[in-house]
């Protein structure tokens, strides 16, 4: 056992190197996955092999169990190389090491795989070794059809969120990474994990929350990561004592705005005069910008905003403030001013 377990390092090391020299994902996945369920396996059959020998020269009863016992272990070291080779083939797919950056890899379908295979290899697994040892598979899936009906009103919620994850993996309204908000719920951030019962997601302030994913199921949910464009809709109020520049005003705003590199002219574009408010002209803007990176957005909308300030001011116009005026006819204004004087003689004196 010691030299099989020693030949078999030196060519899983020399492997190893031969693999090195390509970028290629599978042989990667193999190697990695195969060299310690290879070396427990050759541990497993050949103290298995020499435990029987042992036996054969006595009459215990204990060697009696050793040759089922060695199918079980073989059984759960393969499934074990299964399991593990999954998960590399689906660590190195979301890799950036064996990714391709034409052809982007969706993250929540890898996972979504990745899961599923892996639950069926232990499942496969588990009823071939109830077979070997002696219990029968028809009975223990029969047992499991009788079981599901009570289990699953027991567990209904359970099962809800594993049908609403289910959901989450085929319809994809969000993958991983994907930033994600619901106008009926309090839920808003990025996602990190869609589990089978609960997606982690990452909220502004660094906190995770956790979400049940029957919740889906329930509510609408937005995904601003999917958006084409960001939108710009701002209302600008001018005084009323530059009425004469508001068509001048509109005018070259649009025309800064069609000229706007960060600007997406194939979307609506509209600068209007809109309402005659309590004290200004108000005109509005509404436009798209080309980016959707939040950051970048209002670094545009800025410079936009800033651009109509100074278009404004080259008029010779002004924005306009909440304003109030009073008007009062002589006799008032005369009589403010004589009880003003009155109180400033009476001060005096």
């Amino acid at each position: 056992m010691l030299t099989a377990n020693l030949f078999v390092g030196r060519l899983l090391n020399k492997l190893a190197e031969k693999f090195a020299r390509t970028h290629n994902l599978w042989d990667d996945a193999l190697l990695l996955a195969s060299r310690k369920p290879l070396i427990l396996m050759i541990w497993v059959v050949g103290a298995s092999h020499v435990l029987e020998i042992i036996g054969e020269s006595t009459d215990a009863d204990i060697f009696s169990a050793l040759q089922p016992f060695r199918a079980v272990a073989v059984m759960a070291i393969l499934g074990w190389f299964l399991v593990k080779l999954v998960r590399e083939i689906e660590t190195g797919i979301l890799s950036r090491e064996y990714g391709d950056d034409d052809e982007p890899i969706d993250q929540t379908t890898v996972m979504a795989l990745g899961k599923l295979v892996r639950s069926a290899v232990i499942i496969v697994v588990v009823l071939m070794i109830l077979q070997n040892l002696g219990y029968s598979i028809s009975g223990v899936l029969a047992f499991g059809g009788i079981g599901g009906i009570a289990v699953g009103f027991a567990a209904k919620d359970l099962l809800a969120n594993f049908f609403g994850g289910l959901m989450v993996y085929l319809d994809r309204p969000f993958s991983v990474g994907d930033w994600i908000r619901s106008p009926d719920k309090n839920i808003e951030g990025t996602v990190e994990n869609i589990g089978w019962r609960q997606t982690r997601i990452r909220t502004f302030d660094q906190r995770p929350l956790y979400v049940p994913n029957a919740t889906f199921t329930q509510i609408s949910v937005e995904n601003p990561s999917r958006m084409l464009n960001r939108r710009i809709y701002e209302t600008i109020g001018v005084r009323y004592d530059d009425a004469k520049h508001i068509p001048a005003i509109i005018s070259k705003v649009r025309e800064m705005l069609a000229n706007h590199p960060e600007i997406d002219t194939r979307k609506t574009l509209i600068v209007n005069f809109n309402s005659f408010n309590a004290s200004s002209l108000d005109f509005f803007v509404y436009t798209f910008t080309k980016t959707t990176q939040w950051v970048k957005y209002h670094e545009i909308k800025q410079d936009i905003l800033l651009s109509i300030l100074e278009i404004v001011h080259e008029l010779g116009a002004d924005v306009a403030y909440p304003t109030s005026t009073i008007k009062m006819d002589p006799v008032q204004i005369e009589r403010v001013a004589r009880d003003g004087s009155e109180a400033g003689d009476i001060e005096n004196a």
